[in-house]
This record gives C-alpha cells, sequence and structure tokens, in this order.
C-alpha cells in the first residue's frame, strides 16, 4: 500500500495513476440516496480508465444566498450532507461556500479548493544536485467537478455560463458527467468549440441503473407526508422530521426567487436526476 497525497492508503497497483479528487456543487435540497450514487459511478468510471486514483470526493451545498424557491437554509443542507456521508469512507462536506458572505460562481469554488488541495499537500525529501536535501510536493492530485451530463447542454445557452469560465474549468480541471436519457452529451460537445478543443478533458460516465427521483419530487413527498424511505439515508429523514423541514408550514427558506441574474451554479436535482425542475 501507498499513502495518497490526501493521506488515503491505496493498492500499489494504483501508484503510478493520476490521483483525483471529485467535487460536486449544487443545493443538496436535500441530498438524495442519487446523489452519493453519482460518486461511486464516477470513482468506477474514472477507475476503468486505467489512468485515475480518485482519493476523494466533496460536496459543496450552495450559499443561501443564491435564494432558490425552497432553498431551505445551509445549516440544515450542510448537516444533512454530513448525516448522509456517515458510512462514506471518501466524500466529505464542505461548508465553504454555503459560509461565504454572497453567491459564488462555480469555478471560484473550484479555485478555492484546488488551493485548498495544494496547500494540504504533504512535503517529500529530496535530493538538490546529490548535496543539499530539499522538500518537494508530494503529486498533485486533479481536482475534477462532477456533474450531470445535461451541463453541457447548459454551456450552450447563451447569457447562462461565461465562456472564460467554461474554458477554465475544462482546461484547467475536467468534467466528470454523469449521463441521463434523453440529453446527448457527444452531441453537446461536438456542437461547442471550447468543449470539443478540451473534450480530452471531459469524462462521460454512463448509469446503467437509471433513477427518475429528483428532489423536487422529494420535497413534494414530503410536503404531502408521504414516505421518503429508502430514497434518502434515514438519517437524513430525521434530521427533516426532527427539524420540520419541507413541510407546508416551514418557513425556513431562504428566499421565494433568485436574485442572480445569471445562473451559473447548477443544481443536481436538475442536472443528475432524470426528472427535471
Amino acid at each position: 500500500m501507498v499513502a495518497t497525497a490526501v493521506g488515503v492508503d491505496v493498492p500499489d497497483e494504483m501508484k503510478s495513476r493520476i490521483p483525483v479528487v471529485l467535487l460536486a456543487c449544487g443545493s443538496f435540497n436535500p441530498i438524495t440516496n442519487m446523489h452519493l450514487r453519482l460518486f461511486e459511478v464516477a470513482r468506477d468510471h474514472l477507475h476503468q480508465t486505467g489512468m485515475y486514483q480518485v482519493i476523494g470526493g466533496i460536496i459543496s451545498p450552495v450559499n443561501d444566498n443564491y435564494k432558490k424557491k425552497d432553498l431551505v437554509a445551509a445549516r440544515h443542507r450542510v448537516a444533512m450532507v454530513q448525516l448522509a456521508l456517515q458510512t462514506s469512507d471518501w466524500i466529505r462536506v464542505d461548508p465553504w461556500e454555503s459560509e461565504q458572505p454572497q453567491w459564488i460562481e462555480t469555478v471560484k469554488v473550484l479555485r478555492h479548493h484546488h488551493r485548498e488541495l495544494l496547500r494540504s499537500l504533504p512535503q517529500t525529501e529530496g535530493r538538490n544536485q546529490g548535496k543539499a536535501v530539499s522538500r518537494v510536493p508530494a503529486a498533485v492530485p486533479e481536482l475534477k467537478l462532477l456533474c450531470g451530463a445535461d451541463i453541457l447542454k447548459t454551456f450552450q445557452t447563451p447569457g447562462l455560463w461565461k465562456d472564460e469560465h467554461i474554458q477554465e474549468i475544462v482546461e484547467k480541471f475536467g468534467l466528470v458527467c454523469v449521463g441521463r436519457a434523453g440529453y446527448d452529451s457527444k452531441g453537446y460537445i461536438s456542437g461547442s468549440a471550447i468543449l470539443q478543443r478540451y473534450q480530452h478533458n471531459i469524462h462521460l460516465a454512463r448509469e446503467p441503473v437509471q433513477n427518475e427521483i429528483s428532489a423536487t419530487y422529494i420535497r413534494r413527498a414530503l410536503s404531502q407526508g408521504h414516505s421518503v424511505k429508502y430514497l434518502l439515508p434515514d438519517a437524513v429523514i430525521t434530521y427533516i422530521k426532527d427539524h420540520n423541514l419541507y413541510t407546508r408550514f416551514n418557513n425556513d427558506f431562504t428566499s421565494e426567487e433568485s436574485s442572480i441574474p445569471e445562473r451559473e451554479n447548477f443544481f443536481w436535482e436538475e442536472l443528475l436526476s432524470t426528472a427535471q425542475e
């Protein structure tokens, strides 16, 4: 076994692979079993390429100031993700985005976590010209944005994303897109000059088990008093009940509508489930 840059042990046969951390941005309103499932699908896909070793995953709930309709307060969404990840040994929640004074674009979230990865790298001893002993950084993990394949389609919507942000995401970081029925991922790539140029850094993963459950459906079911067991982790269901979330009488929402003029942050219940908002 060898230790990766973030302290996770991997088999010896993986040590020559490129270490990768997956980052998912979204509302997680609430987090569902399908959100967690997509991390597993993406990890399997990257491992099967023979080039990568996924050493970690990060879930970054969106800031309250996105002010999306029915978006419960970030403190609840972060807490629910923490509970959902109790059984995961490689994915964690990071509250940084949700704790900022204002909503920030996805590319800035990627920049932040990339800086954090660099800062967390252990130093290894190396010889300088066979004489002086110096400290050199361990292998730098790649940070890739995990999203639904339909994010590729939103890249084509005028005014939705800045071209320079799209280019930075696919050139500097890369995408792992999980496919869904009715979306032509390869077609979206071929229809975009930027995506075509960096298609080597866009990984298309296929979810063999299609699921039409969305967070929108979950919220609707909860508001009607219906069971959502087996759709959410049990600990999350308990938290929702204990805090009276997503009921008709709960007012712990951030706002009725978004005040962000340019939609550049994306929500997993819209982009990763097979049923859109």
